[in-house]
């Protein structure tokens, strides 16, 4: 029987390095808080739902990849690495120079929303927003490559490359879902766009170890 110890450490290690990154707001934060303000909470959990599933997209070509990549140059994996470990220090520093995600940020797309679109958005309609945001988003791809250039292995098995992207996906949605029902009340999402600033610089912080981790982990 395989020994699962070592996949459960690079799964919690997952879970707490993407839950970092999901909750330090971003234009996926302002774009699933408008459409829950403007059109319903239920749009809100939509959107996040359609980010759940862009998430799926970027980890089933991100871990393919990287399995057959592992499997075929040792070379080019460590380039990969290193361009993913690069990325995670680039965002790591632009979240300790952030002032946080801005009250008006948010009000200004509300009122662009409010002023341009009906107040019903379908299921369909706010999953396709959600889904399009991220998908086409390819800093999306240089992340998890950083990301998983640590986890993956040319042995890792199936079962466990499925794992992860769920993981993922769970954690995008339940964030999210979070924020669109909490935050539709103006009172807490005042007091937390207050606290933007300091999760972006303690988020940064840790993307700068983990980049830096990344670009001196060895196989």
């Amino acid at each position: 029987m395989p020994d699962i110890s070592p996949y459960l450490l690079q799964w919690f290690a997952l879970i707490a390095v993407f839950t970092l990154a999901v909750i330090s707001p971003g234009p996926d934060f302002v774009m699933v808080v408008r459409n829950a303000v403007v059109h319903s909470r239920r749009a809100g959990i939509m959107t996040a739902l359609g980010l759940g599933a862009s998430i799926l997209i970027h980890v089933t070509y991100t871990v393919l990849g990287l399995a057959a990549v592992i499997a075929q140059s040792v070379m080019l994996f460590n380039a990969i690495k290193y361009a993913g470990a690069a990325y995670l220090i680039y965002i790591g520093i632009k979240s300790l120079r952030s002032k946080g995600v801005a009250a008006s940020a948010i009000d200004k797309a509300v009122a662009q929303d409010a002023a341009h679109k009906p107040k019903q958005m379908t299921d369909l309609a706010a999953m396709r927003c959600g889904f399009l945001t991220n998908a086409l988003n390819p800093k999306a791809t240089l992340f998890f490559l950083a990301i998983f250039s640590q986890i993956v292995r040319a042995d890792t098995p199936l079962a466990w490359q499925a794992a992860y992207g769920l993981t993922c996906a769970a954690i995008i949605i339940a964030w999210f879902s979070l924020v669109s029902v909490v935050l539709t009340h103006r009172k807490v999402r005042h007091h937390f766009l207050k606290a933007t600033k300091w999760i972006d610089r303690v988020c940064g912080g840790l993307m700068i170890a983990l980049g830096i981790k990344v670009a001196l982990t060895t196989r």
